[in-house]
Protein backbone atom coordinates (compact mmCIF):
# COMPACT_ATOMS: atom_id res chain seq x y z
CA UNK A 1 0.00 0.00 0.00
CA UNK A 2 1.03 3.41 -0.57
CA UNK A 3 2.43 5.59 2.12
CA UNK A 4 2.98 9.34 1.66
CA UNK A 5 6.27 10.44 2.96
CA UNK A 6 6.77 11.94 6.45
CA UNK A 7 9.60 14.54 4.71
CA UNK A 8 8.32 17.07 2.42
CA UNK A 9 10.61 18.70 -0.49
CA UNK A 10 12.01 22.37 -0.24
CA UNK A 11 9.01 23.66 -2.91
CA UNK A 12 6.68 22.01 0.00
CA UNK A 13 8.60 23.63 2.35
CA UNK A 14 8.23 27.21 1.16
CA UNK A 15 4.32 26.94 0.08
CA UNK A 16 3.85 25.70 4.16
CA UNK A 17 4.72 29.27 5.18
CA UNK A 18 1.32 30.97 4.20
CA UNK A 19 -0.21 28.75 6.41
CA UNK A 20 1.63 28.85 9.19
CA UNK A 21 1.61 32.59 8.87
CA UNK A 22 -2.37 32.79 8.78
CA UNK A 23 -2.22 30.67 12.21
CA UNK A 24 -0.03 32.43 13.63
CA UNK A 25 -2.42 35.84 12.60
CA UNK A 26 -5.48 34.08 13.86
CA UNK A 27 -4.18 33.25 17.28
CA UNK A 28 -2.67 36.66 17.04
CA UNK A 29 -5.98 38.25 17.08
CA UNK A 30 -7.55 35.68 19.50
CA UNK A 31 -5.02 37.26 21.87
CA UNK A 32 -5.64 40.18 21.71
CA UNK A 33 -9.47 40.03 22.68
CA UNK A 34 -8.65 38.25 25.34
CA UNK A 35 -9.95 40.18 28.64
CA UNK A 36 -13.17 40.02 31.43
CA UNK A 37 -16.19 39.91 29.25
CA UNK A 38 -15.02 38.54 26.28
CA UNK A 39 -16.43 35.12 25.00
CA UNK A 40 -14.82 32.01 23.36
CA UNK A 41 -17.26 33.29 20.56
CA UNK A 42 -15.42 36.39 20.27
CA UNK A 43 -12.13 35.00 19.61
CA UNK A 44 -13.85 32.20 17.53
CA UNK A 45 -15.50 35.16 14.97
CA UNK A 46 -11.84 37.19 15.26
CA UNK A 47 -9.79 34.25 14.19
CA UNK A 48 -12.02 33.26 11.14
CA UNK A 49 -11.86 36.88 9.97
CA UNK A 50 -8.11 36.76 10.20
CA UNK A 51 -7.61 33.60 8.00
CA UNK A 52 -10.14 34.31 5.29
CA UNK A 53 -8.38 37.62 4.98
CA UNK A 54 -5.07 35.84 4.20
CA UNK A 55 -6.72 33.85 1.81
CA UNK A 56 -7.08 30.78 3.56
CA UNK A 57 -9.62 28.51 5.84
CA UNK A 58 -9.93 26.88 9.35
CA UNK A 59 -8.33 23.55 8.98
CA UNK A 60 -9.92 22.47 12.30
CA UNK A 61 -13.65 23.05 10.49
CA UNK A 62 -12.53 20.36 7.88
CA UNK A 63 -12.43 17.82 11.23
CA UNK A 64 -15.76 15.94 11.04
CA UNK A 65 -18.25 17.23 13.66
CA UNK A 66 -16.25 20.25 14.81
CA UNK A 67 -18.08 23.55 13.55
CA UNK A 68 -15.37 26.55 14.82
CA UNK A 69 -12.20 27.63 13.66
CA UNK A 70 -10.75 27.81 17.52
CA UNK A 71 -10.72 25.64 20.47
CA UNK A 72 -11.53 27.52 23.72
CA UNK A 73 -10.90 25.69 27.24
CA UNK A 74 -10.94 27.58 30.56
CA UNK A 75 -9.54 26.53 34.00
CA UNK A 76 -9.34 22.74 33.89
CA UNK A 77 -10.50 21.85 30.37
CA UNK A 78 -7.15 21.31 28.71
CA UNK A 79 -7.42 20.63 24.83
CA UNK A 80 -10.51 20.56 22.58
CA UNK A 81 -12.81 22.81 24.25
CA UNK A 82 -15.61 24.03 22.09
CA UNK A 83 -16.06 27.86 22.11
CA UNK A 84 -19.36 29.09 23.73
CA UNK A 85 -20.75 32.53 25.05
CA UNK A 86 -19.60 32.13 28.70
CA UNK A 87 -18.03 35.29 29.58
CA UNK A 88 -14.36 35.01 30.54
CA UNK A 89 -13.55 36.24 34.03
CA UNK A 90 -10.69 37.91 35.98
CA UNK A 91 -8.00 35.71 36.65
CA UNK A 92 -8.82 32.95 33.82
CA UNK A 93 -6.79 30.58 32.90
CA UNK A 94 -7.39 30.19 28.67
CA UNK A 95 -5.73 27.87 26.52
CA UNK A 96 -6.82 28.79 22.71
CA UNK A 97 -5.50 26.14 19.65
CA UNK A 98 -6.35 27.18 15.56
CA UNK A 99 -5.17 26.35 12.65
CA UNK A 100 -5.45 27.53 9.26
CA UNK A 101 -5.27 25.82 5.61
CA UNK A 102 -3.76 27.74 2.58
CA UNK A 103 -3.62 26.27 -0.92
CA UNK A 104 -3.68 22.66 0.31
CA UNK A 105 -1.34 23.23 3.38
CA UNK A 106 -2.01 23.42 7.21
CA UNK A 107 -0.63 25.35 10.18
CA UNK A 108 -1.61 24.58 13.85
CA UNK A 109 -0.52 26.22 17.09
CA UNK A 110 -1.37 27.29 20.60
CA UNK A 111 -1.28 29.68 23.14
CA UNK A 112 -2.36 29.80 27.10
CA UNK A 113 -2.71 33.10 29.00
CA UNK A 114 -4.26 34.44 32.38
CA UNK A 115 -5.80 37.17 32.79
CA UNK A 116 -4.74 39.26 35.33
CA UNK A 117 -7.09 39.35 39.22
CA UNK A 118 -5.62 42.21 41.20
CA UNK A 119 -7.97 40.26 44.16
CA UNK A 120 -6.49 37.31 43.48
CA UNK A 121 -2.76 37.56 43.02
CA UNK A 122 -2.25 34.07 44.10
CA UNK A 123 -4.12 32.23 41.82
CA UNK A 124 -2.70 34.44 39.07
CA UNK A 125 0.63 33.40 39.82
CA UNK A 126 0.14 29.75 40.15
CA UNK A 127 -1.69 29.60 36.94
CA UNK A 128 1.16 32.18 34.97
CA UNK A 129 3.79 29.88 36.46
CA UNK A 130 2.04 26.56 34.82
CA UNK A 131 1.88 28.33 31.37
CA UNK A 132 4.99 29.82 31.57
CA UNK A 133 6.40 26.42 32.47
CA UNK A 134 4.48 24.90 29.20
CA UNK A 135 5.55 27.34 26.98
CA UNK A 136 9.24 27.02 28.08
CA UNK A 137 8.83 22.91 27.63
CA UNK A 138 7.49 23.81 24.54
CA UNK A 139 10.72 25.58 23.19
CA UNK A 140 12.55 23.12 24.98
CA UNK A 141 11.24 20.60 22.72
CA UNK A 142 11.40 22.99 19.93
CA UNK A 143 15.55 23.75 20.61
CA UNK A 144 16.05 20.06 20.80
CA UNK A 145 14.65 19.41 16.88
CA UNK A 146 17.31 21.55 15.91
CA UNK A 147 20.19 18.90 16.95
CA UNK A 148 18.73 15.83 17.80
CA UNK A 149 18.96 12.99 15.28
CA UNK A 150 15.72 11.38 16.24
CA UNK A 151 12.41 13.05 16.46
CA UNK A 152 11.61 10.64 20.29
CA UNK A 153 14.73 13.00 21.67
CA UNK A 154 12.33 15.71 21.77
CA UNK A 155 9.89 14.21 24.51
CA UNK A 156 12.77 13.49 26.59
CA UNK A 157 13.91 17.18 26.22
CA UNK A 158 10.29 18.29 27.34
CA UNK A 159 10.24 15.37 30.15
CA UNK A 160 13.43 16.10 31.52
CA UNK A 161 12.30 20.40 31.61
CA UNK A 162 9.22 19.90 33.32
CA UNK A 163 10.52 17.33 35.74
CA UNK A 164 12.97 20.27 37.03
CA UNK A 165 10.17 22.72 37.55
CA UNK A 166 8.31 20.85 40.53
CA UNK A 167 5.20 18.93 40.57
CA UNK A 168 3.57 19.13 37.06
CA UNK A 169 1.96 16.27 34.94
CA UNK A 170 2.18 15.75 31.61
CA UNK A 171 -0.56 14.38 30.01
CA UNK A 172 0.07 10.81 28.27
CA UNK A 173 -3.07 10.37 25.96
CA UNK A 174 -3.04 13.41 23.76
CA UNK A 175 0.44 13.82 21.62
CA UNK A 176 1.76 16.26 19.11
CA UNK A 177 2.07 15.30 15.21
CA UNK A 178 2.96 15.67 12.03
CA UNK A 179 1.20 17.93 9.74
CA UNK A 180 1.56 19.07 5.94
CA UNK A 181 -1.40 18.59 3.61
CA UNK A 182 -3.49 17.31 6.67
CA UNK A 183 -3.72 18.82 10.05
CA UNK A 184 -3.17 15.60 11.21
CA UNK A 185 -0.44 13.63 9.80
CA UNK A 186 2.40 10.71 10.50
CA UNK A 187 4.64 10.23 13.05
CA UNK A 188 3.49 11.41 16.37
CA UNK A 189 5.56 13.79 18.26
CA UNK A 190 5.70 12.70 22.48
CA UNK A 191 5.67 15.15 25.45
CA UNK A 192 8.08 12.48 27.02
CA UNK A 193 10.24 9.59 26.88
CA UNK A 194 9.51 6.42 24.94
CA UNK A 195 11.63 3.50 24.64
CA UNK A 196 11.55 3.82 20.62
CA UNK A 197 13.59 6.03 18.97
CA UNK A 198 10.87 7.66 15.90
CA UNK A 199 11.70 8.70 12.70
CA UNK A 200 15.02 10.40 11.65
CA UNK A 201 15.37 14.32 12.21
CA UNK A 202 16.09 15.28 8.74
CA UNK A 203 15.42 18.00 5.93
CA UNK A 204 11.76 18.31 4.98
CA UNK A 205 10.53 16.87 8.52
CA UNK A 206 7.44 19.01 9.91
CA UNK A 207 6.18 18.72 13.41
CA UNK A 208 3.24 20.35 15.66
CA UNK A 209 5.00 19.95 18.91
CA UNK A 210 2.42 20.51 21.84
CA UNK A 211 2.90 19.92 25.04
CA UNK A 212 0.10 19.67 27.61
CA UNK A 213 0.77 20.52 31.25
CA UNK A 214 -1.32 20.44 34.55
CA UNK A 215 -1.30 21.15 37.82
CA UNK A 216 -2.36 17.73 39.34
CA UNK A 217 -3.55 14.86 37.92
CA UNK A 218 -3.09 13.88 34.55
CA UNK A 219 -6.17 11.73 34.84
CA UNK A 220 -8.67 13.24 32.08
CA UNK A 221 -11.86 12.51 31.23
CA UNK A 222 -14.35 14.26 27.89
CA UNK A 223 -16.77 16.05 28.42
CA UNK A 224 -20.62 15.39 27.32
CA UNK A 225 -19.82 17.91 23.84
CA UNK A 226 -18.08 15.25 22.86
CA UNK A 227 -14.66 17.17 22.59
CA UNK A 228 -13.85 19.31 25.81
CA UNK A 229 -10.54 17.42 27.38
CA UNK A 230 -10.90 18.57 31.46
CA UNK A 231 -8.84 16.98 34.27
CA UNK A 232 -10.58 14.76 36.30
CA UNK A 233 -9.25 16.42 39.94
CA UNK A 234 -9.94 19.86 38.89
CA UNK A 235 -6.18 20.98 38.86
CA UNK A 236 -5.59 23.78 36.07
CA UNK A 237 -4.34 22.93 32.29
CA UNK A 238 -2.12 24.78 29.91
CA UNK A 239 -1.13 24.35 26.32
CA UNK A 240 1.48 25.84 24.11
CA UNK A 241 2.01 24.79 20.37
CA UNK A 242 3.76 25.51 16.94
CA UNK A 243 4.28 24.13 13.87
CA UNK A 244 8.42 23.55 13.22
CA UNK A 245 9.94 22.45 9.40
CA UNK A 246 13.16 21.00 9.71
CA UNK A 247 15.01 22.02 6.14
CA UNK A 248 18.33 22.19 5.19
CA UNK A 249 19.80 25.19 6.44
CA UNK A 250 18.22 24.52 10.21
CA UNK A 251 14.79 24.84 11.83
CA UNK A 252 11.84 27.17 11.45
CA UNK A 253 8.82 27.96 13.59
CA UNK A 254 6.28 28.26 10.72
CA UNK A 255 3.71 29.66 13.45
CA UNK A 256 5.46 32.14 15.19
CA UNK A 257 6.04 35.78 13.37
CA UNK A 258 9.53 35.52 14.01
CA UNK A 259 10.37 31.94 13.09
CA UNK A 260 10.95 31.44 16.99
CA UNK A 261 14.00 33.66 16.79
CA UNK A 262 13.32 35.78 20.47
CA UNK A 263 12.00 32.47 22.24
CA UNK A 264 15.06 30.00 21.16
CA UNK A 265 17.68 32.91 21.27
CA UNK A 266 18.41 32.04 25.15
CA UNK A 267 18.65 28.50 24.50
CA UNK A 268 21.47 29.05 21.75
CA UNK A 269 19.49 28.19 18.96
CA UNK A 270 19.00 30.79 15.57
CA UNK A 271 16.00 29.69 13.51
CA UNK A 272 17.00 29.77 9.66
CA UNK A 273 14.34 30.90 7.40
CA UNK A 274 12.91 28.21 4.56
CA UNK A 275 14.48 30.15 1.41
Amino acid sequence: MFRRSIYKSPQELRAMRAAGEATAAALAEARRLIAPGATGLDLDAAAERAILERGGRSNFKLEPGYRHTLCVSVGDDVVHGIPVDRRFRAGDIVSVDGGAEVDGWNGDAAFTTVIPDPERPDVVAARTRLSEVTEAALWHGIAALASVRRLNEVGFAIEEFVESQGEYGILTDYVGHGIGRSMHEEPPVFNYRVDRRGPAVRPGLVVAIEPMIVAGSVETFIRDDGWTVTTSDGADAAHWEHSVAVHADGIWVLTSEDGGAAALAPLGIVPVPIS
